[in-house]
C-alpha cells in the first residue's frame, strides 16, 4: 500500500470509530469505495486522468480509436446516433465501446421525455417516445413520475446506456420561458419532490443521473444561440431555485450540470459554468460533494464568451469535474497543456477524477 492509501486508510478508521455499530457497515462500504477509487487514481498517467474529465460527443466510426487513445470518461449520444439500429445492434455497439475502454465509460444521453428524447423517439426502441414530466404529473402526480423514471432507466440500461442526463430541476411556470417545455411546470416545493423522487428511483435502478441546470434557468433565453444574463436577486435563488437542487443532493445526486447563464447577483462577469464563485456556492452553501459537469461547451453562450481562450481550461479552473464537449481533441489537448505549463495543478485534476471514479464505483459502472 502506497503512502497516500495508507493515510486515507488511517483517516477512515478514525472516522469509523466515531459512529455507532449500526452505522459502521454502511461507512465501511464507503471506505471500500474511497480506497478503490484512490487505488485506480494512483495507477493512472496524467493523460489518462485528463481523458476521464471528458464526456465527448460520439464521433461515429472514430469512437473506438478515441476511447483507446484518450481514456475518455464517457460518450454523449444524440438522436441521430441511434438511426439504423435496433436493440440488439445498439447493445453490441455499446458493449464494443466498453470493451475498448481501460476504465468503464459513461454512455450518456438526454432522455428527459417530451421535447428531449434521444432514444425513445425511435420506434425501434419504444412504440411512443417518453412523455414530458409535465404531462406525466398531470396524469398521475409523483407516482406516475416514479413509474416513468423506472421504465426509462430499465430501457436505457438494457441498451447499454448507463447515464441519463435528467431530471430538469429548473422551475418554470410561464409558457413563454425557453425552459418551460422541459420543466415540471410546478412550484419549488413540488419540483423539489419531483427531483428527489427521480434521483432516488434512478439510483435504485443503478443508472447515473444529472440534475440540471444549476443555479436554476429561470426565464432566460436559449444559451445554445447566445449569451443569457439573469438579473434576479440572490434571495430568489436561495428561497426558490436552489430548493430542487438541495432536494436532489439529499436524495443522493451523483452529478449536477451547470447552466451557461451569466447570473449577475453571483458573478456578473462569467457564465455560471465558468464561474469559480458559483461553483463555491454549490460546494460550500449547498454542501454538494459529487460530480459537477458543464452543459455543452459548444453552445454559443460559451464560444462567444471564451472567444480565443480555451473554454475547457476555464471550466476546469472554475471547478467542473466533467466537461461535455463536441470538439474533444481540441479541448483535451488544451487541458493537458495547461497542466504541463502549471496553469492547472495536477492535484486539481486528481480531485475531479477521484469524484468521477467514486461515482462510477457507486453505480457499479466500475466493478468494486
Amino acid at each position: 500500500m502506497n503512502k497516500m492509501l495508507l493515510i486515507i486508510s488511517l483517516f477512515l478508521l478514525l472516522f469509523l470509530a466515531a459512529y455507532p455499530a449500526n452505522a459502521q457497515d454502511i461507512l465501511r462500504q464507503r471506505e471500500d469505495v474511497f480506497l478503490r477509487a484512490e487505488e485506480i487514481l494512483q495507477g493512472m498517467s496524467l493523460k489518462e486522468k485528463v481523458g476521464q474529465l471528458f464526456l465527448a460527443r460520439y464521433p461515429g466510426s472514430g469512437a473506438l480509436d478515441m476511447v483507446k487513445k484518450y481514456h475518455i470518461g464517457g460518450l454523449n449520444f444524440f438522436a441521430g446516433d441511434f438511426k439504423n439500429h435496433d436493440a440488439s445492434s445498439l447493445r453490441k455497439r455499446n458493449a464494443t465501446l466498453q470493451e475498448a475502454s481501460s476504465i468503464p465509460l459513461l454512455i450518456g444521453v438526454d432522455e428527459e421525455g417530451g421535447t428531449v428524447a434521444r432514444v425513445s423517439r425511435h420506434k425501434a426502441f419504444r412504440a411512443e417516445k417518453f412523455r414530458s414530466p409535465r404531462a406525466l404529473f398531470k396524469e398521475g402526480g409523483i407516482p406516475r413520475i416514479v413509474e416513468d423514471a423506472k421504465e426509462k432507466s430499465e430501457l436505457l440500461l438494457s441498451l447499454g446506456i448507463n447515464f441519463n442526463m435528467a431530471p430538469v430541476a429548473d422551475i418554470s411556470t410561464s409558457s413563454s420561458d425557453f425552459i418551460y417545455s422541459r420543466s415540471l411546470g410546478q412550484d419549488a416545493k413540488t419540483t423539489s419532490l419531483y427531483v428527489a423522487s427521480v434521483v432516488e428511483t434512478m439510483n435504485q435502478c443503478g443508472i447515473a443521473s444529472a440534475i440540471k441546470h444549476f443555479p436554476g434557468y429561470g426565464s432566460n433565453r436559449d444559451t445554445h444561440n447566445g449569451v443569457a444574463r439573469d438579473k434576479r436577486p440572490y434571495d430568489s435563488f436561495a428561497t426558490r431555485d436552489f430548493l430542487p437542487f438541495q432536494a436532489g443532493i439529499e436524495a443522493g445526486a451523483g452529478c449536477i450540470m451547470f447552466s451557461h447563464n451569466i447570473v449577475k447577483c453571483m458573478d456578473a462577469k462569467r457564465p455560471a459554468s465558468l464561474s469559480p464563485k458559483i461553483h463555491r456556492i454549490l460546494r460550500e452553501e449547498l454542501g454538494y460533494t459529487g460530480v459537477i459537469m458543464t452543459d455543452s461547451l459548444s453552445m454559443d453562450a460559451i464560444t462567444k464568451f471564451a472567444r480565443k481562450k480555451s473554454a475547457a481550461v476555464m471550466a476546469v479552473r472554475a471547478g467542473n469535474d466533467l466537461l461535455c464537449v463536441k470538439e474533444f481533441t481540441k479541448h483535451y489537448k488544451a487541458v493537458l497543456a495547461a497542466v504541463k505549463k502549471g496553469i492547472i495543478d495536477e492535484s486539481r485534476i486528481d480531485e475531479s477524477v477521484r469524484r468521477i471514479l467514486i461515482w462510477k464505483l457507486d453505480l457499479g459502472i466500475i466493478p468494486s
